[in-house]
């Protein structure tokens, strides 16, 4: 018998890669699930470096393997990876594989009936972080919509959510929808992207009630509270475990004139400002770094304040919750508390409302109530959302 050597080293590699990471076989891992249902359509993949069969990109490996992937629809940061947070993402031909790639990011956020015209099968593999605030769960909402409304199918090859063991925050006020919370979730949502995808149809969440057809490959051996490192960075500004656990805490800071760490190699790890000058003795200084920020807050300049780097993550994990009290200690501490909470000193103006899903997080950390009492507000919200998860969990 002839053995395909692509197959063959595939095979090997996973093998390998099982037995280190507690078992955990991705939904693009098991092309022994997927790979017939491909042969014959014409496909389409939204997708970006985390698309991964092994070690080489899905794109890479499928087209090897014969699969017609007619183009490629890239998110933020594209296809490859090589670009920039809130930069817009051009169209392009992917030089590897000569293969169309049409940007989500930039003239459109969603596929148009003319591009899914010559498409037989959209593919959604992308690494989340499982956060509210992260952009891949609004685009695939959009794809979904697209799909629904073209009649395409979408194929998710599901991933382990980092963050997915614990739910917290306030639930998004619709009033604040945006790109960074289009649904009444709360800030770590604790799902899949294919359990996420269940909700979003589930739920009626899509324009005029549209749902779509969707086919989810789950994840073997897969649960919530299982640790899980990506082996590649989400984006380029999460680039350690430590920012992946941290990032539900400090992204809050984006909407705030203190710098998250953006324009230095450890970004969502330290926050701070020159205006703490004398109250912390910490300091970074962020400077341009090309492939990962557009110019970031406070660009040159020293800024004091937090070092989280070496936050027991362990505990971090066992508290299952968001940390307030980076973000309710520095505000009483800036000395310029009545402009804390508008950033527009930064060229990535990102509303704090918009982040926190509402205006109520930010008029209780300036009416001085305690992380207890603003938690006490999440409860009757958090309750009904567990209720509704329950119902779309494909994982224990």
């Amino acid at each position: 018998m002839k053995i395909n050597p692509i197959i063959f080293s595939l095979s090997l590699f996973l093998l390998i890669s099982n037995s280190v990471f507690s078992q955990i076989r991705t939904g693009a891992d098991q092309t022994e699930h997927y790979l017939s249902y491909l042969k014959g359509k014409r496909i389409a993949m939204v997708v970006n470096p985390t698309s991964r069969i092994g070690n080489q990109s899905i794109v890479d490996s499928l087209h090897a393997l014969g699969v017609n992937i007619v183009k490629v629809f890239g998110p933020e940061h594209g296809f490859r990876g090589d670009v920039g947070a809130g930069v817009k993402v051009k169209d392009a031909v992917d030089p590897l594989t000569g293969i169309k790639i049409v940007s989500l990011y930039g003239k459109t956020n969603k596929p148009t009936k003319e591009m899914l015209a010559d498409v037989d099968l959209v593919i959604f593999d992308i690494q989340d972080i499982g956060t509210r605030y992260f952009t891949y769960i609004a685009t695939m909402h959009r794809v979904m919509e697209a799909c629904g409304e073209n009649g395409k199918e979408l194929l998710i090859l599901d991933r382990p959510n980092p963050n997915g063991y614990f739910v917290d925050g306030p639930i998004l006020d619709m009033a604040y929808k945006s790109d960074i919370g289009m649904h009444p979730v709360p800030i770590t949502h604790g799902m899949t992207v294919g359990e996420y995808a269940h909700m979003i149809n589930g739920q009626g969440w899509l324009a005029n009630g549209i749902v779509c057809k969707i086919k989810v490959i789950p994840m073997q051996n897969y649960r919530h509270d299982l640790e899980y490192i990506p082996p590649v960075n989400m984006s380029p500004n999460i680039n350690t475990n430590q920012a992946i656990l941290l990032y539900p805490s400090t992204c809050l800071f984006e909407g705030t004139i203190l710098s998250e760490g953006r324009g230095t190699q450890f970004p969502f790890t330290v926050i701070g400002s020159p205006a703490l000058k004398g109250i912390y003795s910490f300091s970074f200084t962020p400077v341009m770094i090309k492939g990962m920020s557009a110019t970031p807050i406070y660009m040159n300049q020293e800024c004091f304040g937090l070092d989280l780097r070496q936050v027991d993550l362990k505990k971090l994990r066992e508290s299952k919750r968001i940390n307030l009290s980076w973000l309710i200690e520095l505000y009483n501490k800036h000395p310029n508390k009545d402009i804390f909470f508008d950033n527009k000193q930064s060229k990535e103006i990102v509303p704090f409302e918009k982040l926190a899903g509402g205006n109520v997080l930010r008029d209780q950390i300036i009416a001085g109530l305690s992380e207890d009492e603003i938690r006490k507000s999440w409860e009757p919200g958090l309750q009904a959302y567990n209720k509704m998860r329950a119902q779309y969990l494909l994982y224990p």
